[in-house]
């Protein structure tokens, strides 16, 4: 974000230190908030905190339209209407592709007995923003790797429960509620849910969605690819992946589309191990899907995960990247790319989640969370003997 305004009094406190102030958020001076709550040391303590931060300007944005912030996980942005977008204040838009946003039902609800995260009552994490994880890149103990084994097993169980429904006439919000129940059924939480106020329990990604797609009512039709984003949080800890799904007859880019992001997720995954620098994983991923006439998404990456949602390392999918610091055995991170059928760059939609394409066109997208081994590499998200048979490329 933006550097902050100087304040003129500097008798304000650093919301992140306690420090007195003399910055303030630009954004909360635009909605007129308090500048109790606005207040920064320093541009470090400023970036530090705009993860956790950017949530009350959205808080203030929700109240302005009649909402607070009990009502937020019950009827968040709803779609009024077909082809209307999310937020009333916003109703004209100029959409990319034919996709629309439909309407959202209310939140599913999670059991009293499931164990929470600290984002699932009032929609803010409070740890991750300002974990030392999010500089450090952590190394797993033994008692957490077998964790982080066992959620994502329920994690992959989870996704195989999405793909399985996969096929014309489904809305995205009947797989929403399936993942829910399912991830409710194995004692999880649903990560997504209600973090950072996102109002699903899984993201759907429709045909020039990219990703962060919010499941509503529209009905898969046809032709459409769907990429099925599930996280769940399990004693503790973490398991994230997602997959593309064919619906119907799909075209032929579309399939050649699909299949070029998986190989460049599993040509990543074969240079994992010791020793190998975080930012080999974009060079490897930007020249296969060169090679294939696509592009690469920058605006979104890896990430490292576990206790943490998202934390270090961060990882880039596009070649000539900065990212810092070589895998060493014991870290758990995700490798996501988001692959485009034509130009890289991305937009986003009034409701502050959907990230599209700017020309419309397609976009796929896999993912795995890796364990880095001594001698290699454990894909802990990796498919089951019981995973659904979706894939003509994986057949034998």
């Amino acid at each position: 974000m933006a550097g902050g305004s100087e304040v003129a009094e500097t008798t304000l406190s650093c919301v992140k230190c306690g420090k007195p102030a003399q910055l303030q958020c630009p954004k909360c001076m635009e909605l007129k908030l308090p500048r109790e709550g606005a207040a920064f040391c320093t541009q470090d303590c400023f970036k530090a905190s705009w993860s956790s931060h950017k949530s009350v300007h959205l808080k203030a944005k929700l109240s302005s339209l009649g909402q607070n912030s009990e009502s937020v996980s019950d009827d968040w942005q709803y779609c009024l209407k077909k082809g209307q977008a999310r937020t009333p204040k916003l109703p004209q838009f100029d959409w990319t592709g034919s996709l629309r946003p439909y309407p959202i039902s209310p939140n599913s609800i999670v059991p009293a007995h499931i164990d929470k995260p600290d984002w699932a009552l009032d929609g803010i994490p409070k740890i991750e923003p300002n974990s030392d994880l999010q500089h450090v890149v952590e190394i797993k103990s033994p008692q957490q790797i077998e964790k982080m084994r066992e959620c994502c097993r329920i994690a992959r169980e989870v996704l195989d429960v999405a793909a399985r429904m996969i096929r014309p006439g489904v809305t995205t919000d009947e797989i929403d509620k399936a993942v829910h129940e399912a991830t409710i059924a194995a004692g999880g939480y649903p990560s997504p849910l209600n973090y950072h106020f996102f109002p699903k329990s899984c993201c759907t990604s429709v045909n020039e969605v990219i990703c962060h797609g919010i499941p509503d009512a529209r009905k898969l039709e046809d032709g459409d690819i769907v990429n099925v984003d599930v996280t769940v949080y399990y004693n503790g800890v973490h398991g994230d992946l997602n997959e593309t799904y064919f619906v119907g007859n799909v075209d032929e880019t579309s399939k050649q589309l699909v299949q070029c992001t998986y190989e460049c997720l599993e040509k990543a995954i074969a240079i994992v191990k010791p020793g190998v620098r975080f930012r080999e994983i974009g060079e490897v991923i930007n020249r296969h899907a060169s090679m294939s006439g696509f592009s690469v998404v920058k605006s979104y990456c890896g990430h490292g995960i576990g206790e943490l949602f998202h934390c270090a390392p961060n990882i880039p999918h596009y070649g000539r990247n900065k990212a810092v610091g070589v895998m060493k055995a014991g870290q758990t991170f995700t490798i996501e790319p988001m692959i485009n059928a034509g130009v890289w760059r991305d937009r986003m939609w009034p409701d502050g989640w959907t990230a599209v394409t700017t020309d419309g066109k397609h976009s796929a997208q896999f993912e795995h969370t890796l364990l880095v081994t001594e001698k290699g590499v454990e894909v802990l998200t990796a498919r089951l003997p019981s995973s659904p048979d979706v894939f003509p490329w994986l057949k034998p």
